[in-house]
Order: C-alpha cells, then structure tokens, then sequence
C-alpha cells in the first residue's frame, strides 16, 4: 500500500487541545458506511472526505469539532488519522464488512454494513448535519471528491502530510463556506 492509503495514528496531535472522541468517531464512521457503503461510487477515500467535510463544515458553522479527529493532508486529499483502526475494531465487532472490488478500472476499497450503527452519541443536530453531507458527498466519485478537497482552504493552507489545522474553515472562500457571515 503507498502513503497515502494507509494511514498511523496521529496520538497527541490535536490543535485545538479537543479530546478526540473515539466513540463519537466510530458511530459516525459506522453510521456514514450505512448510509452510503452500497453506493457503488463511495470507497475509502470518499469514505476519507465525507468525513472530512463533516468534521470541518461542523467546525465552520459551529465553532467547535464534532469528533476531535484530526486530518493529514495527503496527496489525493485529506484523510482521517483514525480511519484504519476504526475500520478494524467495527470488523472485529462484526458490524462491517470489508472488501476490494473495481470501479472504473480501478481497485476500490469498499465496505458493506452488517448491523444498525448505533447513534447514541450523536443528537438531532449532528444527525442532520451528517445527513446534509452524506447527501452532497457521496454522489462524487473518488477522483471528483479528491479533486474538490483539494481546493478548499484548511488542504491548501497546509503542508504535505501534515495535519489540517481546524481554524483554517474560517477563512475559506463561498465555494466551500457552509456558514452564514454578518459583514
């Protein structure tokens, strides 16, 4: 596997000192691949950026992380640090199922549901703003959703393979702003 589909765990990197909720991260991932493992579009990396999104338009319109993840700035996009042992413990509790299957010519890294995620971490809000991610996102493929995040704000700002600095959202253009400004 290259740099870029396999990811460590980025332990102690946290630019805001907000606890990454591991819990809160699993459901959601559990949640996103219920919503959209069967679509024949989302692999890994939509995976990747459908959280991504998720996570930073939270932080643009609320002012503070829905999970605490943090996100590394690799060349097809950002990704979350955590995906690869979360992706183990939810097969480990048979909860999904991964697979390889091709896509365009291509091997995509696919996952199916095999149980109703459990949510009780998550309110109304955090629900909803999911939802309204999940339906933006997951209608792109691989290389259209790598492409798009390359464009937003908190990626550029960055520096290759380091982590994405939440506070970046504030100063991204209307292209990729979810938020309301008063001028």
């Amino acid at each position: 596997m290259s740099t870029f589909e396999t990811l460590e765990t980025c332990e102690d990197v946290n630019l805001l000192n907000t606890p990454f909720d591991e819990e809160k991260f699993k459901q959601i991932l559990h949640y996103v691949i219920h919503k959209v493992g069967h679509l024949e579009n989302v692999g890994k990396t939509v995976l990747f950026k459908i959280l991504y999104f998720t996570d930073f338009n939270y932080y643009e319109t609320f002012e503070k992380k829905l999970t605490g993840e943090s996100y590394r700035k690799l060349p097809h996009g950002p990704a979350p640090c955590d995906f690869d042992q979360t992706i183990e413990e939810l097969k480990e509790e048979g909860k999904i199922k991964e697979f390889t299957t091709s896509f365009k010519g291509y091997n995509q890294q696919k996952y199916m549901c095999l149980s109703e995620p459990d949510i009780s971490r998550l309110n109304g809000t955090e629900i909803s703003h999911i939802n309204k991610n999940i339906s933006i996102y997951s209608k792109l493929n691989a290389s259209q959703i790598s492409e798009y995040s390359h464009k937003d704000i908190p990626y550029t700002a960055t520096e290759d393979l380091d982590i994405i600095d939440y506070e970046l959202v504030f100063y991204r253009d209307s292209l990729f702003s979810v938020r309301e400004y008063n001028d």
